[in-house]
């Protein structure tokens, strides 16, 4: 597992979460980090970013991200797997086994390709907004944000769509997390 954890993103995540823990009194599990990096990367091992990236620094960005607002462990750790439930085999059942079962519901709330169906990002943003559920709409806010940074890459239609559904969807949610510097 070591050898997987070798990697200027990684590096960085787990180095500003022990600044977190020696520096605000906080104990985020970096045991199980190191794990849900693991998960993270094994399972998204074949997956590109459109960039060319390998796809798992896209979650890893935006659990950096998370540690600039929430100093929680499971909230990292959902932030790290928050793709895995739709894009990889991963499932709920076994991230229940492997971390717990809060974490496991909350990777599959942020799941929007359930049983054959595509959520809109709207719909998972109302439903999240109405269960109260302020720490996953971040992650849905910073998962955006990241995104948006490779939309170059996308084509000129593709592109005005989801400049629009950011201006409809997530410039809201900041605005409503009061965190409107974000978008």
């Amino acid at each position: 597992m070591l050898a997987f954890l070798n990697c200027e993103h990684i590096n960085k995540l787990l180095d500003k979460l022990d600044l977190i823990n020696h520096s605000f009194d906080k104990h985020i599990a970096l045991d199980k980090v190191k794990k849900a990096i693991f998960y993270a990367k094994k399972y998204h091992s074949n997956q590109k970013r459109d960039t060319g990236e390998p796809y798992y620094m896209h979650p890893l960005e935006v659990a950096l991200m998370v540690a600039d607002y929430s100093f929680k462990t499971d909230t990292i750790i959902t932030a790290i797997l928050h793709d895995t439930i739709e894009d990889t085999t991963l499932t709920k059942e076994k991230i229940a086994i492997e971390f717990n079962d809060n974490i496991a519901e909350q990777v599959l709330a942020l799941t929007r390709n359930r049983g054959g169906k595509k959520t809109s990002s709207m719909k998972m943003i109302q439903t999240l907004v109405n269960q109260d559920k302020v720490e996953l709409l971040l992650i849905k806010l910073l998962d955006r944000l990241d995104n948006i940074k490779t939309i170059f890459i996308k084509p000129a239609k593709r592109r005005q769509e989801i400049i629009l559904e950011t201006q409809q969807e997530f410039i809201p949610l900041a605005e409503y997390l009061k965190l409107p510097e974000l978008l």
